[in-house]
C-alpha cells in the first residue's frame, strides 16, 4: 500500500485489514490515520504488535490481533502505544509463551483478551503491576487447554482488574486457595467451567459484585456457597447441566443482590418461591423461564417486594391459591407469563401489579376460545405492552379492554380472530396494532374509523376478501399505507383469480357496468307498462260496477 493510499476519507475512524496476509505492520500507512479509533488485523501472520514509527495512537479504542503469529510481548512493543488510553487489546487465538515484565504496567486499559492461550501462568505473571477492567482468559473448544490450580493465579495478587472471564477451563484440586488473589475482582465469569460445585471458607471476596456460573453442573443451589460473596449484585446460573434443585435459604446471604438468572436450568418446585428466596429483598430482576412445572403459593414472592422484572416464560405454573400469587409485588413493571399454560378464568391472577406495564401471555388459552368482558386484564390498568398472541383466540368482547387507557402496543397475531375483533379496540388510540396471520376476511365500514386512530398496524397473512364487499376497506388501505407494517405480506386470498395480490396493487370497480344498466330500464319499462295495464283494469272495472 502506498504511504498516500488512504489519503480520501476525511475522518477515518475505523480500519479493517483483517485476513489481508499482512506480517509487519510497516505496511500500514501511517498518512491520515489521526483520528483512528480501531483497527482490526486479525487473522494474518503478524509476530509483533511493534506500531511503526509516528502511527497515531492518540484516539485509539480498540486493537485487534487475533489469530496471528504472536508469542512474545515486549515492553518495546507496548511503548508504541503509550498515547493511547483506555485501549482494549485483543491477542485471542495467539499462542503467548512469554511477556516481559513491566510490557503492560506503564498504562490503564480497558480490556486485554488472550482467549485460547495454553499458559495462563505465563499470562498473569507477565501482566503483573497492570491496571486494567477487564481480562478475558476462556478458552475454546478446539483449544487443549491446561488445568488451572492456585499457583496459575499467583500473578494475579499483584494486578489490578475488575472483571475475569475464564470460560471452559478446568479447574484442578478447586479449593479456597485457588481465589486467594481474587479480592479485587468484581465481575467473574467461570462460564462452562465444569464445576459442580464452590469451596467454602472463601475470604476477602467482599468486592464481588457480579458471578456468571452459567453451563455448569450443580445440583443444588446451596453449592456455590453463595456466602462467600456477600456484596454480589448479579448471579447468573443460566442453562445448568443438571437438574438443579433450589434448596432452602441458599441465597439469603445475599442480601444485595438485585438480578437473578435462573433459566434453562431444569428447577421443579412445589411450593415457590418464598423459603427459596428468602432475605432477597433488593432483588429486582428474577428470570426462572424455561424450567419445569414450578407450583406458586399465595405471596410467592413476599421476599422479593421490590421485583420490577419477572420473566417465567414456557416454565408452567400451578397456582394454588385462589388469590394472585404476584400480589405484593406494587413495583413490577415487566411480566413475561407466555407459554405458562396458566388458568386465564381466573380474574385475580394479576391482582396488586399496580405500576405492571408490559404483560406478555403468548401461548396461553382463554376459555372457549373468547376475551369475555370480565377478564384478569382487568386489574392492570396501567399497562402500555400487551402480547396475547398465539392464544387461540375466536373473539373478544367489545367491553373487553375497556379497563386498559394506557396500552400503546397490542400484539393479536396468530389467533383465529375476524374483522369483528376489532371492535374492542374502538377506545383505544395511537397504537401499533399487530393482528397478523388471523382469519380477518372482511372489515365492516363502521370499524374504519377504529383502525384510522392507530399509528402502526400489521394484517398480513390473513385471507382477505378482495371483492367489492370489502371495497371501504380495500380503498382505506391504500389511503392509509403509511400505517401499515409488512404490506408486502397482506395479500388477497379470495377470489382465487387475486389470491397472492398484494392488497396495495388491487382494482375493482363496483360501480353499475352497461349490463346492468340496461336491465334496470328494461325492468322499469316493464314495471311501467304493469302499472299501466293495472290502472286501466281498475278503472274499467270501476265503470262495469257503476
Amino acid at each position: 500500500m502506498a504511504e498516500t493510499s488512504l489519503t480520501g476519507p476525511k475522518f477515518l475512524k475505523h480500519l479493517f485489514l483483517t485476513q489481508t496476509g499482512i506480517s509487519n505492520l510497516e505496511f500500514i500507512p501511517v498518512h491520515n490515520l489521526e483520528n483512528l479509533e480501531s483497527l482490526h488485523l486479525g487473522s494474518n501472520h503478524i509476530s509483533s504488535i511493534n506500531l511503526p514509527e509516528n502511527f497515531p495512537t492518540q484516539n485509539l479504542k480498540v486493537l485487534d490481533f487475533q489469530n496471528n503469529a504472536i508469542h512474545y510481548i515486549s515492553r518495546k512493543d507496548t511503548n508504541s502505544l503509550e498515547q493511547a488510553t483506555n485501549l482494549s487489546l485483543n491477542f485471542n487465538g495467539n499462542d503467548i509463551k512469554g511477556i516481559e515484565p513491566g510490557a503492560f504496567s506503564s498504562k490503564i486499559f480497558q480490556s486485554l483478551k488472550f482467549g485460547g492461550s495454553l499458559n495462563l501462568f505465563i499470562i498473569f505473571k507477565g501482566l503483573q503491576n497492570s491496571t486494567l477492567q477487564s481480562l478475558w482468559l476462556g478458552t475454546f473448544e478446539d483449544t487443549d487447554d491446561q488445568y488451572l490450580t492456585s499457583a496459575t493465579f499467583e500473578g494475579l495478587c499483584d494486578m489490578s482488574v475488575e472483571s475475569i472471564n475464564l470460560q471452559k477451563h478446568h479447574f484442578s484440586d478447586l479449593s479456597s486457595s485457588t481465589f486467594r488473589c481474587f479480592t479485587r475482582v468484581q465481575e467473574l465469569d467461570l462460564t462452562a467451567a465444569h464445576l459442580n460445585g464452590l469451596p467454602s471458607g472463601i475470604e476477602g471476596m467482599n468486592s464481588l459484585k457480579k458471578l456468571v456460573l452459567n453451563a455448569n453442573s450443580f445440583d443444588q443451589l446451596c453449592q456455590i456457597n453463595a456466602a462467600s460473596f456477600p456484596s454480589l449484585r448479579d448471579l447468573y446460573i443460566k442453562g445448568n447441566m443438571r437438574k438443579l434443585d433450589l434448596g432452602t435459604r441458599c441465597l439469603e446471604k445475599l442480601e444485595n443482590l438485585q438480578k437473578l438468572d435462573l433459566s434453562h436450568s431444569d428447577i421443579e418446585a412445589s411450593d415457590c418461591c418464598n423459603l427459596q428466596l428468602k432475605n432477597l429483598r433488593h432483588l429486582q430482576y428474577l428470570n426462572l423461564s424455561y424450567n419445569e412445572p414450578l407450583g406458586l403459593e399465595d405471596q410467592a414472592f413476599k421476599e422479593c417486594p421490590q421485583l420490577e422484572l419477572l420473566d417465567v416464560a414456557f416454565t408452567h405454573l400451578h397456582v394454588k391459591a385462589p388469590h394472585s400469587p404476584f400480589q405484593n409485588l406494587h413495583l413490577l413493571r415487566v411480566l413475561n407469563l407466555s407459554h405458562c399454560l396458566l388458568d386465564t378464568s381466573n380474574q385475580h391472577l394479576l391482582a396488586g401489579l399496580q405500576d405492571l406495564r408490559h404483560l406478555n401471555l403468548q401461548g396461553n388459552s382463554f376459555q372457549d376460545g373468547s376475551i369475555s368482558k370480565t377478564n384478569l386484564l382487568q386489574m392492570v390498568g396501567s399497562l402500555e405492552i400487551l402480547i396475547l398472541s398465539s392464544c387461540n383466540l375466536l373473539s373478544i368482547d367489545q367491553q373487553a379492554f375497556h379497563g386498559l387507557r394506557n396500552v400503546n402496543h397490542l400484539d393479536l397475531s396468530h389467533n383465529s380472530l375476524t374483522g369483528d375483533s376489532m371492535d374492542a379496540l374502538s377506545h383505544l388510540k395511537g397504537l401499533y396494532l399487530n393482528m397478523a396471520s388471523n382469519n380477518i376476511r372482511i372489515i365492516p365500514p363502521h370499524l374504519l374509523p377504529a383502525l384510522s386512530q392507530q399509528s402502526i398496524i400489521n394484517l398480513s397473512h390473513n385471507p382477505l376478501d378482495c371483492t367489492c364487499s370489502n371495497i371501504h376497506f380495500i380503498t382505506w388501505y391504500k389511503e392509509n399505507l403509511h400505517k401499515l407494517e409488512d404490506s408486502e405480506e397482506t395479500t388477497c386470498a379470495n377470489p382465487p383469480s387475486l389470491r397472492g395480490v398484494k392488497l396495495s396493487d388491487v382494482k375493482l370497480h363496483c360501480g353499475i357496468t352497461g349490463v346492468g344498466i340496461f336491465f334496470i330500464v328494461v325492468f322499469v319499462f316493464l314495471l311501467i307498462l304493469l302499472l299501466i295495464f293495472s290502472v286501466k283494469f281498475i278503472l274499467r272495472w270501476k265503470y262495469q260496477h257503476i
